[in-house]
């Protein structure tokens, strides 16, 4: 997009304005119409830097960009990736309503381990070990946060445009 034609548009207000004022006046304006080029065209690179993040956050999966190349801009539209589909909860195994106890042998570094992601995650280790059990048995991988992953959001990701 080339923002000369707007810039110009801007001069010629500036000198139609300036004109009741006579000659010494008139050229006044077209003198600072030039001398103010540069910050007129950093305001409108800024006006659609901030457009495209506004669309940016209204849309939801593509991103808009303003990319400069040379005194130009240029509008980008990506697609964003598209997130990873939630795991299946394996609640049919679990929520039968009869409960029955089971005796378990695990070597001790084992039983120390998952004593310690039961209680990273907060709940008891045999709530942990029923739903590992249940997701196992599902077929999928055992549902909640690892604890090498922490309690933050995966897959959010932050993108934009920075000035200095």
């Amino acid at each position: 997009m080339d923002l000369t034609p707007y810039l110009e548009s801007l001069r010629s207000d500036l000198s139609a304005a300036a004109a009741p004022g006579g000659p010494e006046t008139t050229r006044a304006a077209d003198l600072l119409g030039h001398a103010l080029e540069a910050s007129a065209r950093l305001a409108l690179l800024q006006a659609l830097s901030d457009a495209a993040a506004e669309i940016t956050t209204r849309l939801h999966g593509p991103v808009v960009d303003v990319r400069l190349r040379g005194r130009e801009a240029d509008l980008v539209v990506t697609e964003a990736a598209a997130e990873p589909a939630a795991a299946p909860q394996p609640a049919a195994l679990v929520d039968s309503g009869d409960l029955a106890r089971l005796t378990l042998r695990m070597p001790e570094a084992l039983k120390a381990h998952v004593e310690h992601t039961a209680a990273a995650e907060g709940i008891s280790v045999n709530a942990w070990l029923v739903r590992a059990i249940a997701a196992a048995a599902a077929g999928g991988p055992p549902a909640g946060p690892s604890p090498e992953r922490g309690r933050g959001r995966p897959g959010k990701r932050i993108t934009g445009f920075a000035q200095a």
